[in-house]
C-alpha cells in the first residue's frame, strides 16, 4: 500500500507543478494584462483533485489517520481554484486580480499541505 500511496503523492505533486507552472509562465503576460488560463492549469487542478481524494481514501484504508479539517480546507481552496480556471478557461484575457488570486490560492494550498500538522 505504501508504494501505491507514494505513487499518488508523486502524481499529486505533478498536478501542483502543472497548476503553479502554468501560472508562473503567464506572469509576464499578467503584468501586460494579457494573461490567460492555459490548459495545463486546468489539468493540474483536476489532477490534484482526483489524486487528493484517492490519497485520503488510501490513507484511511491503510489504517492511517487523516486530519479531515485540513483536507476540507484544502478541498475548499482547490474548488475555488477549479471554478475560476474552468469558468475563465476559454477567455483570451483574464483580469489581473483574478489571475493573481489563482496563483495566490495555489501557493496557499501548498503551504496548508506542508505547514499544517
Amino acid at each position: 500500500m505504501d508504494v501505491l500511496i507514494n505513487a499518488f503523492v508523486g502524481l499529486h505533486i505533478i498536478g501542483i507543478a502543472s497548476l503553479l507552472g502554468g501560472f508562473l509562465t503567464q506572469m509576464k503576460a499578467m503584468s501586460a494584462g494579457t494573461a490567460r488560463f492555459v490548459p495545463a492549469m486546468l489539468h493540474g487542478a483536476l489532477t490534484m483533485l482526483v489524486t487528493g481524494v484517492l490519497l485520503v481514501g488510501f490513507r484511511e484504508m491503510d489504517g492511517g489517520s487523516v486530519n479531515h479539517i485540513k483536507i476540507g480546507v484544502k478541498l475548499a481552496v482547490l474548488f475555488v481554484i477549479l471554478a475560476l480556471v474552468y469558468v475563465k478557461r476559454d477567455e483570451e484575457q483574464v483580469d489581473k486580480a483574478l489571475f493573481g488570486a489563482v496563483g495566490g490560492l495555489t501557493v496557499v494550498n501548498i503551504f496548508i499541505a506542508t505547514l499544517w500538522t
